[in-house]
Formats: C-alpha cells, sequence, structure tokens
C-alpha cells in the first residue's frame, strides 16, 4: 500500500513541476514580449537589464558594485 502512496505522492510532485515549468515559459514569453515592445518604443533594452539587475540588489551591495565598476573604469582609462 505505501508503494502506491509514494507513487501517487510522486506523481503529484512532478505533475507539479511540470504545470510551474509550463507557467514559466509563459511568463519568460510575457517579458520577451515586454522587451520587444519597448525597444520598438526607442529604449535600450541591454540597458534596462543592467537597471533591473542593479535594482534587484540591496542599496549596499548595489553601491558597491557601482564603486568597483567606477574603479575597473578608471584603472582602465575609460571615465
Amino acid at each position: 500500500m505505501s508503494d502506491i502512496v509514494a507513487a501517487d505522492q510522486l506523481r503529484l510532485f512532478i505533475e507539479r513541476v511540470e504545470r510551474l515549468e509550463s507557467e514559466k515559459r509563459g511568463i519568460a514569453d510575457d517579458i520577451k514580449d515586454v522587451y520587444n515592445e519597448a525597444k520598438s518604443n526607442g529604449y535600450d533594452t541591454k540597458g534596462m537589464r543592467s537597471v533591473i539587475k542593479l535594482r534587484r540588489l540591496e542599496k549596499n551591495a548595489r553601491d558597491e558594485a557601482e564603486a568597483i565598476l567606477e574603479t575597473y573604469k578608471a584603472a582602465l582609462g575609460m571615465v
């Protein structure tokens, strides 16, 4: 009996993951559409992705990342 229960539970986990993976693909397609719309309106999507990446960071981590980038750019004569 426990083998049947374990198999049913495993099947349910797999079906949940498959459903979530499907939703994830749908969301990824929606995000791609937003970037395409922004690009068609003249926005630079690479810059947008950079800003989104920075916004995910906490302020201290963002400040540190920006300081390191500025240091590296200065060292390479890019400032």
